[in-house]
């Protein structure tokens, strides 16, 4: 059927909605695609329920190609199975939580672990059943604190789930390769630009994960890549440690008088001022600067940390957020100072720190803090510095932490370069769960031996409606969106222009022609629309082939234009049909 746009539910836009950020956002709302509901919730318009069904189609097909099969779950799940595996309350805030009319407790599902677990545990019993994958595409429900960028961090979103279930490890790995190779299929016929890196496992847990990541500036995260070929999410980066530093003649640490000096920038002036030294001027590298965060416990509980890194470098919060999940960070208030009256505000050392010392606060520090290697730091006495402390003679740190801001130029963990920064829009995450949710809900099978093995388990997900928004971040121009060919809403945007019938019934037949041969139309067939409007809705809504039935009629002759690169080619009416398959087919 051909979608006409004189009755297709579609209004364009010619501003930026007020509250867009990003490109997608902007695009999507105008070219009417999407359409808010509420903060983080919206509607899917006519084309944008296309292209969403496009997208999915795409990652069915793929899933199917390695034997994946397809299920369905509610997006209403009760609480029992989260308690199970302690995700009730590691999810904290995220989650939506509520409560049916008996006062039992219900979530909107964020994932679907535990239900895919508990099925197979519920059918299956022998090894002979495995390996299995099920799959899913499914309404998910995130609570955001702050959503934003439209349909790429929204609190309702759709997902694809799957589940690999192995009777050892290495059939786990090749389930697990199967899906790599299923994903990198599925971006690429989305026409993603789009690396792999390590990556955090985070709440979900398991051994290890990567993701997949589109590239773009308006990414949420931040990655990291050498000319050796070393990838990963900036909160998987693992420090270069350098090897330890003799101090047999490093001076005795002394405290100092550093009044006014409550900033890194302020000490270090202070120190080149007054303690200048004789083979180069002090930096903010030589300082350690330690900070204090509160870590709020998913059982409601807070804890103190402090964080030592070098002055020279900022506590990079996506980082350390990742270190300390399930907690969540929260700010170490003037309360908080109150409490712990041993803390000098500004002038804060490891002599208070570390769970053996005065305060009690566990102290961890950045792996650069190697034994022997000399700080300057809080003396914890307001207007008082120490010098030349020693770590591992003068203090000792309650363990390390990756959680100082990695930096252009870094080396990379495995020897391959310098690192260079970008960054990215994450489109789909495996694990390595292992036997997590396996041995919390007990899922176990009979081995060939008939003796009873916990079940090894991969999770793998793709963001299917954030992907709809990564593409028209990665393919558009200042006019509007340019589709990749498999997931656009049409194969060919068709557009009448003018005043006369033998147009309009060129065009209306030249649109059915096509739609009879298998080719879909979006055609604009509106009556007193001028050539300019209809000209810029054909550009922002962004079908990759655009045709006039114009003024070239009298000519026989109809134009086609490519939507990415501009070319536009003159074509007898009588052979548009033809080549326009051939187009499509190339």
């Amino acid at each position: 059927m051909v979608m006409r746009m004189s009755t297709l539910f579609l209004r364009t836009l010619r501003e930026d909605p007020v509250d867009a950020e990003v490109v997608s956002h902007k695009l999507l709302v105008r070219a009417g695609y999407v359409r808010r509901a509420a903060p983080g919730i919206y509607s899917w318009l006519p084309l944008g329920y296309r292209v969403l069904r496009n997208v999915e189609a795409i990652v069915r097909e793929e899933m199917d190609a390695i034997g994946a099969q397809e299920v369905h779950f509610p997006a209403l799940l009760p609480k029992e199975p989260y308690e199970a595996s302690n995700r009730w309350e590691e999810y904290g805030d995220s989650v939506f939580r509520l409560q049916d009319r008996k006062k039992a407790d219900y979530l909107l599902g964020p994932t679907h672990e535990e239900m895919f677990t508990l099925l197979v545990k519920d059918l299956y019993s022998s090894y002979k059943d495995l390996p299995l994958s099920l799959y899913q595409i499914q309404t998910k429900y995130r609570d955001e604190a702050r959503p934003r960028a439209g349909i790429l961090r929204g609190r309702e979103f759709v997902m694809k789930d799957s589940y690999s279930f192995d009777v050892s490890d290495e059939s786990f790995m090749r389930s697990y390769q199967a899906h790599r190779e299923a994903y990198i299929k599925i971006f690429d016929r989305l026409g993603l630009d789009y690396v792999i890196v390590d990556a955090m496992s985070g709440a979900m847990g398991g051994s290890a994960s990567e993701e997949f990541l589109a590239n773009a500036a308006s990414g949420e995260d931040t990655y990291v890549r050498s000319p050796g070929g070393y990838a990963a999410n900036v909160e998987a980066v693992h420090t270069v440690v350098p090897p330890p530093v003799p101090y047999d003649d490093a001076p005795a640490a002394h405290v100092e008088d550093t009044p006014d000096t409550p900033t890194i920038e302020t000490l270090v002036d202070h120190l080149n001022e007054r303690f200048p030294r004789t083979d180069r001027p002090w930096s903010a590298a030589d300082t350690l600067k330690n900070v204090l965060v509160m870590l709020k416990h998913p059982d409601g509980s807070r804890e103190p940390l402090a964080i030592g890194v070098p002055g020279d470098r900022d506590v990079d919060e996506k980082r350390l957020g990742a270190q300390v999940e399930p907690a969540a960070l929260d700010v170490f208030t003037e309360d908080d100072f109150a409490a712990y009256p041993t803390l000098a505000k500004g002038y804060i050392g490891p002599g208070v720190l570390g769970e053996k010392n005065a305060s009690g606060i566990r102290f961890l520090v950045d792996p650069r803090v190697v034994e022997g290697t000399r700080w300057v730091t809080g003396a914890d006495a307001p207007g008082k510095h120490v010098l030349d402390l020693v770590a591992g003679r003068d203090f000792t740190p309650d363990g390390t932490i990756e959680a100082a801001e990695v930096r252009e130029g870094d080396p990379a963990p495995d020897g391959s370069g310098p690192l260079e920064l970008a960054r990215g829009i994450e489109m789909g995450h495996i694990f390595q769960l292992g036997r997590k949710y396996s041995e919390a809900l007990g899922l176990q099978v009979l081995d060939e031996n008939g003796k009873l093995v916990t079940v090894t388990m991969g999770s793998y997900g793709v963001g299917v409606s954030r992907a709809v928004a990564a593409i028209v971040e990665n393919s558009h121009d200042d006019a509007g969106i340019i589709w990749p060919r498999e997931v656009s809403p049409a194969d060919i945007h068709l557009v009448a222009t003018g005043k006369d019938d033998a147009v309009f019934d060129a065009a209306g037949q030249l649109a059915a022609d096509l739609e009879a041969s298998g080719v879909s139309v979006l055609y604009d067939d509106r009556r007193g629309v001028s050539p300019g409007v209809k000209f810029k809705d054909s550009e922002l809504v962004g079908v990759p082939t655009i045709v006039v039935v114009g003024r070239g009629l009298v000519d026989g002759l109809i134009e086609v234009k490519d939507r990415r690169s501009g070319e536009r080619t003159e074509v007898p009416l009588s052979d548009a049909v033809a080549h326009l398959r051939s187009l499509l087919r190339s």
